[in-house]
């Protein structure tokens, strides 16, 4: 491989080196889904899951596995979207993943 192909970590965008660490490290991903779960704002999760869509085959791919239709998916998973708990369940099912819930630490005081 010459100078010219290398590709320099500064050519690639932040996405695609987060879609890539949860290509390699999909422990990654679910840390970061559980901490925007227990912390932060819903457009959070949604990036998170439209990058581990990519991460996961793409979102059409997803869709497919998912039996859900692939633009309604591409919506869910945009900045404004809202999925349903059977959307969200249905997208987590395909990347082996499902929602749990668990005694928040925090007392309810």
């Amino acid at each position: 491989m010459n100078a010219d192909e290398t590709t320099h970590p500064r050519d690639r965008s932040y996405e695609d080196s987060v879609v890539e660490l949860f290509q390699q490290d999909p422990e990654v991903a679910i840390e970061l889904l559980n901490s925007i779960l227990a912390d932060g704002e819903p457009g959070e999760l949604l990036i998170a899951l439209r990058q581990m869509a990519k991460a996961f085959g793409g979102v059409t791919a997803i869709a497919e596995k998912a039996n859900l239709n692939p633009t309604q998916l591409y919506r869910t998973l945009s900045e404004e979207g809202n999925p349903s708990l059977s959307s969200l369940t249905a997208i987590l099912k395909v990347m082996a993943l499902r929602l749990a819930v668990e005694k928040d630490m925090v007392d309810a005081a």
